[in-house]
Parts: C-alpha cells; sequence; structure tokens
C-alpha cells in the first residue's frame, strides 16, 4: 500500500476532479480538488483483484447466490465492530443515499417530517425534500469546537408530523464519534416521539486511534423495533463508484416493509460491487483499512495545524472521517470573501458549509484523503491565501 503516490485522476471522469471547475470554478490544471468524498488512492490489492477476475472471466451476467457476500459482511461486523449481524436482515441498495431515499419512501409518506441533526451530509436533505417530505433540522451546539446534542431543546422542536430519524454516526462532517450516552441520548428521543431511527455508519471504519465507534444496536435492543442500520465498503475501501451498499433491519416487521419497496421499484444488486465487497470484507481489507486510517491520521495532524496556525481559523478536532470541517467566523471575514480566498486565491474546491444545514454557515468542508505532499501543498497555499491575517 504506497498511499503516497499521486495518481493522476483528471480526465478519468472523476467526479471530484473533473467537475470541480464547474462547480467551483477551480482549474483541474493547477487546482486541488479537496471536496467530494472520495479518496485519491487506489483501493487494496484484493478488491482490484476481484474485479480483474471478472475481467478474465468476460462474462458480465446478473448476479447470484450472495451468500459468501453476506458471511463477509456478518464477518466484517463481528470481528471489527463486535456487531452479530444475521444474512436475512441485509438489503444490498445502490449505495447509502439511495438506501437513505429507500427508507424514506418505505417508511414515512409525503408531509412528514424527517428529522437531521444539522450541519451534516447534505445529500439527505437533498433526497427528502425531494420525496416530498418536510426537513426538521434540530441543530448541533458546537461547544468550543465539539459537536454536541440539546435534546431538551429538540423535544420543544418537534410537532408530532415527524416520523423518522437520520443520524450521521460518526458524524460528517464534524468528525465526531458519538458516546454511548449521546447514543442513548438519540435512542430515547426517538422512543419518546415514536420515530423511526435510520443510522448512517458509513464512517465507522475510518476513526482514529483512542477513539471506538459504537454501533447503534449494541446501545439499546429496546429500539431494535424502529432501528435501521446502513453501512458500506465504498468510503472504508475508495470504491464510491461501485454505488454498493447496505440497509440492515433485524425487526421483521420493518424488514418486510423495505422489502415490498425494494420489490416495488424493482432494485437488484450490481456484481461489480458484490464482488468487490465481498473481497474488500477480508482479512487482507482489514490490514489495508489499519495502515490507512494512520496514513489519514497523520494527514489530520498535518492539515489541522496548518490550517489553526493561520489567525481566526479553527479546525474542528476530528475523531473520525476524513473530512476537515474549518470555521472561518474568526478572520471576521464574510463567507463570499473567505470562499473567494480559497478557490481563487488557493485555487483549492472544498464544499461549502451552509449546504450541510443550520450552523454550517462560516464553515468549508476539506477531504484530506490525498497524498500527504498534496495536504501540505493545500495548507501551504491556505497559509498565503490569508497571509494578510498573520
Amino acid at each position: 500500500m504506497n498511499f503516497d503516490e499521486v495518481i493522476d485522476r483528471r480526465g478519468t471522469h472523476s467526479a471530484k476532479w473533473d467537475m470541480m471547475e464547474k462547480l467551483y470554478g477551480v482549474s483541474a490544471d493547477d487546482g486541488i480538488s479537496m471536496w467530494v468524498a472520495d479518496m485519491d488512492f487506489r483501493p487494496p490489492q484484493c478488491v482490484s483483484d476481484a474485479v480483474q477476475a471478472m475481467v478474465d472471466h468476460g462474462v458480465y451476467g446478473y448476479f447470484g447466490d450472495d451468500k459468501a457476500y453476506k458471511e463477509a459482511i456478518r464477518w466484517w461486523m463481528g470481528t471489527r465492530h463486535s456487531w452479530v449481524v444475521e444474512p436475512e436482515w441485509i438489503f444490498t441498495t445502490h449505495g447509502l443515499v439511495n438506501g437513505t431515499a429507500m427508507c424514506v419512501d418505505a417508511f414515512t409518506a409525503p408531509g412528514d417530517g424527517v428529522v437531521l441533526f444539522t450541519p451534516v451530509y447534505h445529500a439527505f436533505a437533498r433526497v427528502i425534500s425531494a420525496a416530498g417530505r418536510n426537513i426538521v433540522e434540530c441543530e448541533l451546539v458546537n461547544n468550543d469546537g465539539r459537536y454536541e446534542m440539546d435534546f431538551e431543546a429538540y423535544d420543544a422542536q418537534m410537532t408530532g408530523a415527524e416520523k423518522m430519524v437520520v443520524l450521521c454516526s460518526p458524524h460528517n462532517p464534524g468528525g465526531r464519534v458519538w458516546t454511548r450516552d449521546e447514543l442513548q441520548g438519540v435512542a430515547d428521543f426517538c422512543k419518546r416521539h415514536d420515530l423511526i431511527l435510520v443510522s448512517d455508519e458509513i464512517h465507522h471504519d475510518l476513526v482514529f486511534p483512542g477513539q471506538t465507534h459504537l454501533p447503534m444496536p449494541l446501545v439499546d435492543e429496546s429500539i431494535h423495533d424502529r432501528l435501521v442500520m446502513m453501512t458500506a465498503t465504498t468510503k472504508t475501501f475508495n470504491i464510491a463508484g461501485s454505488h454498493s451498499g447496505n440497509v440492515i433491519i433485524a425487526d421483521e416487521k420493518l424488514r418486510a416493509k423495505f422489502a415490498a419497496r425494494m420489490a416495488a421499484l424493482g432494485i437488484s444488486a450490481n456484481s461489480f460491487g458484490v464482488f468487490m465487497a465481498t473481497a474488500a470484507y477480508s482479512p487482507d481489507g482489514a490490514a489495508w483499512v489499519d495502515g490507512l486510517v494512520s496514513y489519514l491520521d497523520e494527514n489530520r495532524r498535518l492539515f489541522e495545524n496548518g490550517v489553526n496556525a493561520i489567525p481566526g481559523v479553527k479546525a474542528m478536532q476530528l475523531q473520525a472521517t476524513y473530512l476537515s470541517w474549518v470555521d472561518f467566523s474568526g478572520t471576521g471575514m464574510d463567507m463570499a470573501e473567505t470562499t473567494r480566498r480559497v478557490q481563487s486565491t488557493a485555487k483549492i474546491a472544498a464544499n461549502h458549509g451552509p449546504t450541510f444545514g443550520k450552523g454550517g454557515e462560516n464553515f468549508l468542508r476539506f477531504n484530506f484523503a490525498t497524498p500527504k505532499s498534496v495536504v501540505a501543498e493545500a495548507v501551504e497555499r491556505l497559509q498565503e491565501a490569508f497571509a494578510d491575517l498573520q
């Protein structure tokens, strides 16, 4: 595994690199792409070998017999997360944005409220709104650079029209690994207001040393009748283009509702995604992830230290993910000026904070899952772009 290798992704139909000029005005010729959440690294060799085996076989038919795939998921969740998953609980969706949309479709009706703890991953709001449901933003408390939940305030917001909560655990963009008490708070909140809980845990393998992610099913058994879990190989192994995700439902009644919508919409697995996921969830994949997390942790330190050296700029200290959430409010500049400096002067494409909902107004999100030399260059450019603050 050579995470230092700089791989030129320009001109490869990469959303991250080939769309950044259109979306951010940053040319791929001399810009640095740090927005969409995929990595600039090759996946582990076992994944590439699985794809090569498909190519060598040469027939790309419908996928069947998913025993090995489901066993790989069970092995990974059991060995890496101490969570026992049964094969019949597992549904395969076309990624977890699709999984979220499917949950909204299966468990809510038009006009229902869906709760988000904002700021949070922007695709949640996009699919909820597109489905004709109402987004209910319960804003996280920014307690000196650490996001926390205020359930007393959230209780006061509820009207009875809310039917679902979508939780991001670990949190994107803030990088929090929620504690057992915080997750219990979410469970109790859902019970008080009779809400389905959809827990998106796509970043659960990308947790830094000293932190431990707790899967939601291990928090409180009494919420299993309202809990839907979402996991995927795509973020962990940088195979987002495979568009494969897992919706895992222990409760039989919830499972039947979800299965009915899957059947009605004719959704079935992508064979490339299934073969890649089966290969990834293996001892070889686990060793690669361990190396990846160590490398990302070094990148995190490099990036956080670099941006925190700019007066008035503060990166939220990450406990998980490779997405740095940077607060520019201390500079005294408005976000238009901040964004201009980042995009036009530093020539870096980063996600705009307001797209993540309430609480994101003064932030930009930077993806540092790229070779260390690129992170160092980005830091240098940002420091130069804000040099007048020194």
